[in-house]
């Protein structure tokens, strides 16, 4: 014997610094029987995540392995260098790497960019995570290069930070396994491309059903045929001659 089945649900992974909320909002209104499950993960666990079929879908940082999962790019991100407030660098607008060769920047563990080669001065060590590098940031040993919407996560009073022009930038994408792309994920799928609720885009959908043909037989009517005016056959004589029509009589010269 066999217990009940699982109800039906979305689970939706998202890293830091993505905000899934009007997409979730969209998705409640079009899909309340369907409840969506938010699972925050760190970027680096994402795909670890996915594959092992713990979230449904993810709003991940690219890049992703495009042998296993299949992915859509959402945006780009604008890199941002976290500085304190009392900072030289806050004086202007925005910066450049060649502006930051000489301050120490951190490069932590969970750094979402993919460097060849860091740039600035090397810190005395990298430390674990985000949040660790801002501690050490808003202590005034060094500076950190992130994607803006970290920046906005961690901010603290007593920093700031400034865009910087040429740094490499992080992309933000809707990613699934390839092999479980089901009903489900095309539903979202439609919703982060904006599609309307009415779409079947991307969904496999029954064929129409044909309506049966309405019979006599089941109870239909069809409408009579007019009838063509009968014609009013002439009278004969008992000659078997037809009877002249009448008229006017004929004067006689």
């Amino acid at each position: 014997m066999t217990g009940p089945e699982e109800s039906p649900s979305f689970r939706l992974a998202y890293v830091p610094g993505v905000t899934p909320a009007k997409w979730v909002k969209t998705w409640n209104e079009r899909r309340p029987d369907i409840p969506l499950t938010l699972v925050q993960v760190p970027a680096a666990e994402a795909p670890g995540v996915l594959r092992a079929a713990e979230a449904d879908a993810g709003l991940v940082r690219l890049p992703v392995d495009r042998t296993y999962f299949s992915a859509i790019p959402l945006y780009t991100e604008t890199t941002v260098v976290v500085v304190p407030k009392d900072h030289l660098i806050t004086a202007v607008d925005e910066v450049s790497l060649a502006d930051l060769a000489d301050e120490v920047l951190f490069h932590p563990l969970d750094d979402v960019f993919d460097w060849d080669s860091p740039p600035g001065e090397p810190a005395f060590e990298r430390p674990a995570t985000t949040p660790d590098a801002i501690e050490l940031v808003a202590a005034n040993v060094g500076l950190l290069l992130v994607p803006q919407s970290l920046a906005r996560l961690y901010h603290r009073r007593d920093l700031t930070y400034r865009p910087v022009t040429d740094a490499p930038q992080s992309g933000v994408a809707l990613s699934w396994p390839e092999e479980a792309t089901t009903d489900l994920v095309e539903d979202f799928i439609g919703i982060v491309r904006g599609r309307t609720a009415n779409s079947t885009r991307g969904r496999t959908q029954p064929p129409a059903e044909q309506k049966p043909k309405r019979s006599e037989s089941a109870g239909t009517r069809q409408k009579p045929q007019a009838k063509s005016p009968a014609r009013t056959p002439r009278a004969r004589t008992a000659g078997g001659r037809p009877t002249p029509k009448r008229g006017k009589p004929r004067r006689r010269s």
